[in-house]
């Protein structure tokens, strides 16, 4: 029997998300907007999907939400954990505090202090580790064993599929046309939803992921087709510190082979050059993870098919200010 999540639990992810995740806009970018920022415009349109305008600012509500809502009114009493990054973290803190359950959040020590403010904000118990994702994830599951919490895996779990591919199926009902959607990756939460909400709608529309050169793990075992690990020491070398996770969920990997089409990498100047001029060009402001994606299709045009209307995840808009400073 297939692993593989079906359409039918993306569209129950969908109802159950309703009204709590926002139907983000798809916004088309002009072109004179490009001519602005002194960038060749591509041969194909590019439309944004404004995921950094979900409550929490990033499309992490959607698979978070999906899965808390599933869980017993005993498991919820006891409460649930999960190990992240920031974006995550905040949309398990915001989906066990609408539900009246206690959250865990187990974190890395350079987190960045917007996301770790926020998460705490929405009531959530924070605990530190270090700089790796195995560390991370070895921490909740000793702390789930000990206090009997619920695991809210980042990724690699059919739930976070599912509610991540309602991303892509509002794309999908946005723009009916779309050629390609290109979507950020890391543990593939994002990216394997994306491509199963497509293929098993309309399995014409190519689906690409976008990750970091520093952290481009998912590329490699894209083309090696076996699952690899990159050290912790190598991925958080890069500026995305949403896309730093050491190797994609097994799950994910298995829906990323059935369902999309191939993975391109940026690098750190590609990034930094995406983010500006998206903050020129549009009135979004993305987080370093979440424009990956928009550099992509900025400055790999030429590795991506031929096409005429390309959909891109803006995954978060969790800018820290500091950062945004050095841009402008």
């Amino acid at each position: 029997m297939s692993n593989l999540v079906t359409l039918d639990e993306i569209r129950a992810a969908k109802q159950r998300l309703a009204g709590v995740a926002v139907r983000t806009p798809l916004y088309r970018l002009e072109r004179a907007r490009l001519r602005m920022a002194k960038l060749p415009e591509p041969d194909f349109d590019i439309y944004i999907k404004a995921e950094s305008e979900q409550p929490i600012g990033s499309f992490k509500l959607r698979g978070a939400y999906n899965m808390v809502a599933q869980l017993s009114p005993e498991a919820l009493q006891r409460g649930v954990i999960t190990y992240s990054s920031g974006n995550h973290a905040q949309g398990v803190a915001y989906a066990a505090r609408a539900l009246g359950a206690k959250a865990v959040i187990v974190m890395p020590d350079n987190t960045p202090e917007i996301k770790m403010a926020a998460t705490k904000a929405l009531g959530a118990e924070i605990v530190i580790v270090g700089l790796a994702s195995s560390e991370r994830q070895a921490k909740a599951e000793e702390l789930a064993a000990q206090f009997g919490y619920a695991v809210i895996p980042p990724y690699d779990h059919p739930a976070i599929i599912a509610g991540q591919g309602t991303c892509a199926m509002e794309i999908l009902e946005q723009l009916p046309s779309v050629d390609l959607i290109i979507a950020p990756v890391s543990g593939g939460g994002l990216l394997s939803g994306t491509g199963a909400a497509v293929k098993l709608t309309m399995p014409s529309v190519q689906v690409w992921g976008a990750e970091p050169e520093l952290a481009a793990d998912a590329k490699e075992s894209f083309e090696a087709r076996r699952l690899i690990r990159w050290p912790a020491e190598k991925t958080t070398r890069t500026i995305g510190d949403g896309l730093r996770t050491q190797s994609l969920g097994a799950l994910n990997f298995e829906h990323i082979l059935a369902y999309v089409d191939g993975i391109v990498t940026i690098t750190e100047d590609e990034i930094l050059s995406a983010m500006r001029t998206m903050l020129l060009a549009t009135k979004l402001v993305p987080e370093p993870s979440g424009a990956v994606a928009f550099a992509a299709a900025l400055y790999h045009a030429r590795k991506l098919p031929r096409v005429r209307k390309v959909a891109l995840v803006l995954s978060g808009g969790n800018l820290e200010p500091g950062l945004r400073k050095t841009l402008n």
